[in-house]
């Protein structure tokens, strides 16, 4: 049954279709696969039961001719989304067996199309992470290894579940939250394809929040074509969530393979850091010259406050985290921890069901949101973060499509490498993706190439506001001639 395993979504959906196999086997293949890879801990919970029910009424609508876009294709869910009857924790302590009654939107959505839940993927606690170590159910193993090594790797954050159980085969996409790249990073470090939407092209509710005007829904899968069948179901209008814009979703599928011819392609230079090493670079200027040999046009570009954009980052996601969190509060639901009185059970309860990386940035947060340093700290940064959104319209507006970046500054690290000492160390991960978040665009990272040591890296492309459809045209010319990347199966 490993061959299931090793189909695209595409290929898997054009089979299904056919009846070579039934979804309830796809799902089984699937399942085993899960099984045998629990050593990258990437579930936290499976969900096998669910899985082979959910694909049983697909193989049923299959028969009766009412298949839906993504009708018998297994998926895994980053534990941020709430799932109605199925344990959703964001991979907190102090959301200890909370099992939501709701189902968040962007999940129903592929419910609604056909699709099998295979299980809650692992991620950093509250997304809050560049290396998915920060979870209550312990780090991610990435399915990538260093050639000659056995040191286990980050396969990024947050959402490095996701990421690493796409790498590895044993789903045909996932889901991932995007706060400030995890979803583009996890994707560059893994050899998968990730895409941030637009700000409010999917909707947020039944997500648990992080920052809510950061957080973007987005998919993971091993190809481009598939990563824009699952935004396509992903993505849509939604009442209940009030940043969620009402327009159309466009056929993403069809504008893989379009030509690029004409495009103008913005190449930032302060994305060229000190210090950056030459595969970087390398990976880069190869990205370039597939692009310009598709057709398009590349012409350098200037982003003059980029260099603010990770420390205005680090002030406006832990303010809004510190206000999204103070739900938490052992009264209602989750972990709660008795004290002698009301305040003290706040306090204790907190303090045990919050891991290190969280309580630091609630505190940051409340720090920089109270009354004598506001207007030092938050208001300073959202001032920033609007002249951040000013570059990039300016060169939107001077006709460029699109940006051509690095999505990461390094291939992979090793678990417990970095951030021990200095949390900095790991924040600077994220310095080439919190742009895109911080200005509310969309980004893609895909796979672009191999370092000496054999791992993965990725090119980030960043759009116009609501044109991921460029982006997937843009990314299938770098992926079809970077080539595809697996890792091996030492797990």
């Amino acid at each position: 049954m490993s061959e299931l395993t090793s189909l695209t979504l595409t290929e898997a959906r054009d089979e299904l279709k056919k009846k070579t196999f039934t979804a309830a086997e796809l799902s089984a293949a699937h399942l085993a696969a899960i099984e045998k890879a629990r050593a990258l801990n990437a579930f936290v919970l499976e969900t096998p039961d669910r899985a082979i029910d959910m694909a049983k009424a697909s193989d049923a609508r299959i028969a009766a001719g009412k298949a839906g876009p993504l009708e018998g294709i297994p998926l895994a869910i980053k534990d941020m989304f709430c799932t109605a009857g199925v344990r959703s924790t964001a991979c907190s302590h102090i959301l200890d067996n909370f099992v939501p009654t709701y189902e968040s939107t962007v999940t129903s959505q592929l419910w609604r199309d056909g699709a099998v839940l295979l299980g809650k993927t692992n991620c950093d606690e509250f997304a809050m992470g560049s290396s998915n170590e920060t979870s209550h159910f312990g780090p991610v193993h990435s399915p990538w290894r260093r050639k000659g090594s056995n040191t286990p790797l980050t396969p990024g954050g947050s959402s490095g579940g996701s990421a690493a159980a796409v790498a590895a085969q044993l789903c045909l996409g996932a889901t991932g939250t995007d706060t400030g790249g995890s979803i583009r990073q996890p994707a560059a470090f893994t050899g998968t394809v990730g895409m941030k939407p637009t700000y409010g092209r999917c909707s947020r509710w039944g997500i648990v929040a992080f920052a809510s005007s950061l957080d973007q829904a987005g998919p993971f899968a091993r190809r481009v074509r598939d990563a824009a069948i699952l935004l396509r179901s992903m993505a849509g209008p939604d009442a209940k969530d009030t940043t969620c814009v009402d327009r159309a979703v466009p056929d993403y599928e069809a504008a893989v393979g379009k030509s690029v011819k004409g495009l103008r392609i913005g190449i930032p230079k302060e994305y060229r850091l000190d210090g950056m090493p030459a595969e970087i670079e390398k990976i880069w200027e190869q990205g370039r010259g597939w692009l310009k040999a598709a057709g398009a046009e590349l012409i350098e570009v200037s982003l003059p406050h980029t260099k603010y954009a990770l420390p205005a980052y680090y002030i406006v996601a832990p303010a809004e985290a510190s206000s999204n969190l103070a739900r938490y509060d052992g009264v209602r639901y989750g972990l709660r921890v008795p004290g002698r009185d009301i305040i003290d059970m706040y306090e204790k309860t907190r303090s045990d069901g919050f891991g290190a990386e969280v309580r630091r940035r609630v505190m940051i947060g409340t720090y920089v949101l109270s009354a004598g340093y506001y207007d030092a700290y938050y208001l300073r940064a959202q001032k920033v973060r609007t002249l951040i959104k000013k570059d990039f319209e300016d060169c939107f507006n001077a006709g460029v499509h699109a940006m051509l970046t690095p999505a990461t500054p390094s291939a992979a690290f090793g678990l417990g490498e970095k951030g021990g000492a200095d949390p900095v160390e790991m924040y600077l991960n994220d310095v080439f993706t919190v742009t895109v978040n911080m200005a509310g665009l969309p980004g893609i990272a895909v796979p672009a190439g191999l370092d000496a040591q054999g791992l993965p890296l990725g090119l980030q492309l960043i759009g116009r506001p609501f044109d991921e459809e460029t982006l997937f045209s843009l990314a299938a010319v770098i992926e079809q001639a970077a080539g595809q990347f697996r890792p091996q199966p030492w797990w």
